[in-house]
């Protein structure tokens, strides 16, 4: 049983670390043991777990059932040892987080460094991309996202309030005005991002529904380029009030069509199972919203 225990862990590792190699300088091993346990692993299931070439590693569709089942025994295992020992509360390990980049350079990072230093026994990896990350794949323990929650295996837990506005530079505004409406917009330069951006922006005014169809002079499938773009005076975008409340404030950006409503997406931190969490991913999202809400102060 031990060693069935040791070649989950590597298996687990081999994913998360995304090689053999990274996978043995973070468990302090030979790269021969590990290859040999994932192989002997391999051998006992009687299905290749993971596909590997010399550029890159992908898990196979069984190695993906196979890993998230891992995950959670491996985490039952911890938990088990911790509650054993009296530690249950114990921050150590490797945290790893993904963010959108944006909101993870500007929140998400500093937090991590004031959480890390509470928890000196604690590493933290943190990855930020706006593309929505597999959990399981790419090994993660959990995500800061704002978003509804497409995937019913997941977990989200509401992070902090969310509202999102309609914003432009003042010379963007001193160029071309302001728009009266949302159908106003259609005669704007207007700002789309994301990997699958729209043209078509949704407002609520007084319980109706509104589209707008506007016309997009600059796409990006970034964030935060977007964002750079309008305090260039680009045209006019629509961010999460956490992205731009403070270009707000600072007069860097002026907040357009306040009357208009549109539909928030809520900032969510997502794992895979909540039964199996591990201390230092169940106090890390606990002391994100506590810091988030305090930092709240928009309404």
């Amino acid at each position: 049983m031990i060693d069935n225990l040791l070649e989950l862990t590597v298996f687990a590792r081999v994913v998360s670390a995304g090689s053999l190699s990274a996978a043995a300088r973070e468990l302090d091993l030979s790269l021969a043991v590990v290859s040999k346990r994932l192989t002997a692993l391999e051998t006992r299931l009687g299905v290749r777990l993971l596909q590997r070439t010399t550029r890159r590693q992908s898990l196979t569709e069984e190695g993906t059932i196979f890993h998230a089942r891992c995950v959670r025994i491996l985490a039952e295992v911890e938990e088990a040892e911790a509650a054993v020992s009296h530690t249950r509360d114990t921050v150590t390990g490797v945290l790893r987080i993904t963010a959108p980049r944006g909101f993870g350079r500007r929140r998400i990072a500093p937090l991590a460094v004031a959480f890390q230093a509470l928890h000196p026994e604690l590493r933290v990896h943190l990855v930020l991309t706006d593309a929505l990350v597999n959990l399981v794949e790419e090994g993660m323990d959990l995500a800061v996202r704002f978003g509804r929650l497409a995937d019913s295996s997941l977990i989200a837990r509401q992070l902090a309030p969310n509202f999102r506005v309609v914003c432009a530079a003042p010379s963007y505004l001193a160029r071309h005005g302001f728009p009266s409406d949302p159908a106003a917009l259609a005669t704007h330069h207007c700002i789309v991002f994301g990997e699958h951006p729209t043209s078509d922006w949704h407002f609520q005014y007084e319980g109706a529904a509104i589209v707008a169809h506007v016309r997009p002079t600059f796409v990006t499938n970034d964030g935060e380029t977007a964002q750079t773009l309008a305090l260039e005076g680009a045209g006019i975008v629509i961010k999460s009030i956490w992205d731009v409340g403070d270009d707000i404030a600072a007069g860097r950006l002026v907040r357009l069509l306040p009357d208009y409503t549109i539909s928030a997406a809520p900032l969510q931190a997502v794992y895979a199972n909540a039964q199996h969490l591990a201390p230092r991913v169940r106090r890390f999202v606990e002391f994100c919203s506590e810091r988030l809400r305090e930092e709240w102060h928009w309404d």
